[in-house]
């Protein structure tokens, strides 16, 4: 997936407009959207570093050199989660665990519930 891709599909998950971005970061509206349409797909590495933080996904995910198995915004957004969960409590963890359990339960069977 390009960079200009990734980009659009994380500021949409995100919910936020070009602006919005734009005013965040610190740069112009044009620029962002010049870089979500491959327009501009050399960000500096300073651009790329607070992208990353806004979208809360690893640097390498926008630079495309993500390890195998990182390839989507969904997997980044797993990863941020898997490492805020490490840092609840004992007490949290468990609510957590018994929610998504409850809802795989919901789910038809073959979804991946263990």
């Amino acid at each position: 997936m390009s960079l200009g891709a990734k980009l659009i599909e994380l500021r949409q998950r995100s919910g936020k407009s070009l602006q919005e971005v734009a005013d965040i970061l610190g740069v112009s509206k044009t620029h962002i959207w010049s870089l979500e349409k491959g327009q501009s797909d050399n960000p500096s590495l300073e651009l790329l570093t607070k992208l990353a933080e806004l979208y809360k996904v690893p640097i390498d995910y926008l630079a495309g050199t993500a390890p195998e198995g990182v390839e989507t915004a969904i997997d980044a957004q797993a990863m941020r989660f898997f490492r805020d969960f490490k840092q609840l409590g004992d007490d949290e963890q468990r609510i957590l665990q018994d929610t998504l359990e409850a809802f795989l339960k919901r789910k038809p069977s073959g979804n991946g519930s263990s």
